[in-house]
């Protein structure tokens, strides 16, 4: 199920990730001399009338369109290439751009078309009172709110300064926050009262065993019963995007913490565990696996916007660099840069791979 998983899972959105450079370079006349699922030695392949070579390579951990001019599968340009019409660097700054954005796009566009799709086949939850679910009806034994001096019938409106919308807002932002300092605002008799207080840290288990920490303050709501609400497919795009806008903001803050050291390193997964996660979610449905694969889709887009040489964000980078210097940052300076961004990304690599390795069942716990 693993390698089933993984291969329906990256082969495609590898492949649609590819298409959307590719498509963008040839609606604005770039030559693309090869088009490679996967890396290394080409396993299978054809070349099509347009001179472009597509293959599918050894190493299944990515793909990459290399266009006419590029000096390897990394996109980094050839100093030594003639500029020549339908060469890549022979395109205008913003071709360019579009041409590099294209990739991560349709990443993006294919994690909100999921989740829209989710929304116009299954509907959108309301809640009758929102109120009613901010609204704190019991405490758990041992809560960490109530030792805080929050009591039931507060209606908590804000954590931390912001406004929260329901009780899964709540549960979402104090679940991301394991063992921090937080400050609730409740409203009790018609005043506002600030509550200092450190969630616990909870460590869950889900069916397949694998563990993630939890943020708790062991509260239950009042009240405020979830429904489905029919929506139509317009209406079901900007709740998608909403979805995705939220999902990605939980991506930062999850990366924040294990730079800051709120959470371990090894919560970080690379293809192993992207492989292991795909088998169980598709073991789990096609409605499972679909939303995952909306979710790595997602990972993927933002991962790829950073400021990164050898990723788009970094080519993106460089761009940026050309318009406000009107000229391109020398040779150089980019072949350094491209050395820096490629080793990162490597020892990135390293890290993930080994606390996958590591997180296998052959090494206990």
């Amino acid at each position: 199920m693993y390698v089933i998983g993984f291969a329906l899972l990256l082969g495609p959105l590898v492949t649609l990730h590819e298409l959307g450079h590719l498509l963008v370079g040839r609606l604005f006349g770039v030559k693309a001399e090869a088009f490679s699922v996967g890396f290394g030695k080409e396993l299978a392949g054809f070349t099509d009338r347009q001179g472009t070579r597509w293959k599918l390579s050894a190493l299944p951990l990515g793909g990459y369109v290399q266009f006419k001019g590029d000096m390897n599968p990394a996109s980094i340009p050839d100093p030594h290439a003639p500029v020549e019409e339908g060469s890549f660097q022979a395109a205008a700054l913003w071709k360019r751009a579009l041409i590099v954005a294209a990739g991560p796009v349709s990443n993006l566009l294919i994690a909100i078309g999921i989740f829209a799709a989710f929304f116009a086949i299954i509907g959108k939850p309301v809640i009758a009172n929102e109120q009613d679910s901010r609204t704190i009806g019991a405490f758990a034994e041992g809560s960490v709110a109530e030792a805080a001096g929050l009591k039931t019938g507060d209606v908590v409106v804000a954590i931390d300064g912001r406004e929260i919308r329901d009780f899964t807002d709540l549960k979402t932002k104090v679940a991301l926050h394991p063992g921090k300092r937080m400050v609730f605002t409740v409203e009790r008799e018609g005043q506002r009262i600030d509550y200092p207080l450190t969630t616990a840290r909870v460590e869950r288990k889900d069916n397949f065993g694998n563990v993630s920490a939890e943020g708790l303050i062991g509260v239950a709501p009042a009240g405020g019963k979830y429904e489905l609400e029919d929506v139509g497919v317009l209406e079901s795009i900007p709740l998608g995007a909403r979805q995705a806008w939220d999902v990605t903001g939980m991506m930062i803050t999850g990366i924040r913490q294990i730079v800051t050291g709120e959470r371990s390193v090894k919560e970080l997964g690379g293809p192993l565990k992207i492989a292991k996660f795909s088998g169980e979610q598709l073991s789990l449905g096609m409605g499972a696996f679909i939303h995952f694969a909306a979710m790595i889709s997602l990972n993927l887009a933002f991962i790829n916007f950073l400021p990164i040489p050898a990723l788009d964000g970094g080519h993106l980078m460089f761009y940026a660099a050309e318009a406000i210097r009107r000229k391109p940052v020398g040779p150089q300076a980019t072949e350094w840069a491209y050395r820096t961004g490629i080793a990162l990304v490597l020892m990135l690599m390293a890290v993930v791979t080994v606390n996958d390795i590591i997180s296998l069942p052959i090494f206990g716990s």
